[in-house]
């Protein structure tokens, strides 16, 4: 009977790892091709990540689930991105505006985020998504009020939110083609540092 149990977890485990393998494909796929091509298709995604159309629904229900996933993937790239940049011993001012610079990266690297599919979103998963990165964004603004870097008079919660709309009003005038991504990253960073009482770079 524990010789049938092994091999009954043993098949389990194994059906786990090809079906963890099979998610994984399909979001990697999902990154490149609507990297590429922000319409592209279920079917188009599914033929990337080399698996069937029902497979792609199998981890991802609908396809704003799996904007939603790949959505996901960037966030945490952008995480990585703030976590790299926030070396111990760098003024908090300098880390914000070092992540700037490789979040404006990411927004070229990805058409996807100007896409109606994600500007879109529900308020909700929006907020779900922005999440981790305005709690870390927070703390680092507190630490730069701290050393006396960031005008202190604003609490950090309003300038991270005053930081993230300005984001997407850069974003905004970015897809409606009045301004080309470096201009819009170059007044971003004129707009924050402004905003945060450092003056401007």
């Amino acid at each position: 009977m524990d010789k049938v149990s092994g091999v009954t977890g043993d098949r389990r485990r194994r059906r786990r790892a090809d079906a963890e393998r099979s998610a994984a494909a399909v979001l990697d796929a999902a990154v490149e091709v609507l990297g590429r091509r922000p319409d592209a298709t279920v079917e188009e995604i599914a033929t990337a990540a080399g698996v069937t159309r029902q497979t792609v629904y199998a981890h991802f229900p609908s396809r704003p689930r799996l904007v939603s996933a790949v959505v996901d993937r960037m966030t945490a790239e952008a995480l990585a991105a703030l976590d790299a940049a926030d070396v111990e011993g760098r003024p908090a001012v300098d880390v914000l505006l070092d992540w700037l610079d490789v979040t404006w990266r990411l927004y070229d690297r990805y058409p996807l985020v100007r896409h109606p599919s994600v500007t879109a979103v529900d308020p909700d998963e929006s907020d779900r998504q922005h999440a981790p990165v305005t709690a870390r964004l927070e703390r680092l603004v507190r630490r730069g009020q701290a050393a006396g870097e960031i005008d202190g008079t604003l609490g950090a919660a309003w300038l991270v939110s005053a930081t993230v709309a300005l984001g997407h009003a850069a974003g905004g005038e970015v897809a409606a083609g009045r301004m080309t991504t470096a201009q819009a990253a170059t007044a971003m960073r004129h707009s924050v540092l402004r905003l945060f009482g450092t003056g401007s770079a």
